[in-house]
């Protein structure tokens, strides 16, 4: 049982699973407290329909890898390519997920099931064949990885039909909010993966994978993560633009967005493994932090 666990869990790639469902948990908290009341079973749904739903597009990436995955040694102790799990055991395990996991936020909210459906399909068979084919699956797969923020966000809305049921906050909001949560995600994702790409190169070419701009680690694949990097300062004035981020959360996010550009500056000057791991971490921290500090934005204090 322990190694099943342990197996499942690389199958799942549960941080990122966790990482994913996070991001959806604070936009559901943002919904709901613009809506005047936070329903946790809802939230309780959420977080386990989205880990289902993360858990299967994370599943069906690595039956369709499993013989990519044995060539690097970031994977290669993946169940799948390590033998400990087979190709039809994961497929059911990863359709299940996918199913369960779909109709649970189905039940939430209609639109939250369908974006859910649209991130797996778009991940796993969009994406996955895409890296070994050209830099533009990094493009790709930023729209799957943004949906989170949207996915939870309306998950805190009753369905009515094919919209939503809402009164405490206008049509303006309800459009707006979610959609900047995205687009913070989004551009997130090019120095995140970028960073990771530069780190994990040599490991990536073993399996034919080309995730840098250049599909190599020049000058123009660290010009291109340094203005990734700078485009995360504007990004961060978007909440407050908008009018739902207030100057806590901005500064905070300044503050975060000038170490990305710091850290992008560095490896443009330096164009280390070293260099490249100061703009991974920073990501690492970025997202869930501002994103905490956006959400007590929202919190009352009495």
């Amino acid at each position: 049982m322990k190694q099943f666990i342990s197996d499942f869990n690389k199958l799942v790639k549960l941080r990122l699973t966790l990482t994913v469902v996070f991001s959806a948990s604070i936009s559901f908290l943002i919904g709901a407290t613009q809506q005047g009341e936070i329903i946790w079973f809802n939230w309780l749904l959420l977080t386990i329909g989205g880990f289902f739903v993360t858990g299967a597009a994370n599943g069906f990436n690595e039956i369709i890898e499993k013989d990519l995955d044995k060539l690097m040694t970031r994977t290669e102790d993946r169940p799948l390519p390590a033998g400990r799990m087979t190709t039809g055991q994961a497929l059911v395990l990863s359709l299940f997920m996918g199913i369960f996991g779909t109709l649970i936020l189905v039940k939430l909210n209609f639109i939250a099931g369908l974006l859910s459906v649209f991130s797996i399909f778009l991940y796993a068979f969009v994406y996955t064949p895409l890296k070994q084919k050209s830099p533009i699956a990094v493009f790709v797969g930023a729209f799957p990885g943004a949906l989170p923020p949207l996915i939870g966000y309306y998950a805190a809305f009753k369905s009515a039909g094919f919209g939503l049921e809402y009164a405490a906050i206008s049509e303006a909001a309800v459009v707006i909010t979610p959609l900047v949560l995205f687009v913070i995600q989004f551009v997130w994702q090019f120095p995140h993966f970028w960073a990771i790409a530069w780190v994990a190169d040599d490991d990536y070419k073993k399996a034919g994978f080309r995730l840098l701009p250049t599909k190599e680690r020049d000058r123009v694949s660290a010009w291109m993560l340094f203005i990734s990097a700078v485009l995360m300062i504007p990004v961060g004035f978007l909440p407050m633009y908008f009018g739902f981020g207030g100057w806590i959360f901005t500064i905070v996010s300044l503050l975060g967005g000038l170490m990305f550009a710091w850290y992008g500056y560095k490896h443009l000057a330096e164009q280390s493994i070293g260099s490249a791991k100061r703009v991974m971490f920073t990501s690492f921290i970025y997202l869930p932090v501002t994103q905490l500090v956006l959400l007590l934005n929202f919190i009352p204090f009495k």
